[in-house]
């Protein structure tokens, strides 16, 4: 092997090893907008209350008996 062919092929595997790097995606950008949060008082304020009313419907029937 000439030093030419030899220059040559080491130019090749170097450029063709690190193209790799080149072509990796870049990481994706963060999220503009933050996280919905679902209020849940409102739905727990509500199960309260039908327990509370629930309860005393039963108390009032075992009453009336």
């Amino acid at each position: 092997m000439t030093k030419k062919q030899l220059l040559v092929t080491l130019t090749l595997m170097l450029g063709l090893g690190t193209a790799h790097v080149w072509a990796q995606l870049p990481p994706p950008p963060p999220p503009t907008d933050p996280p919905t949060q679902v209020p849940l008082d409102g739905g727990v304020i509500l199960l309260a209350a039908a327990g509370a009313a629930y309860g005393a419907k039963k108390v009032y029937n075992r009453k009336k008996k």
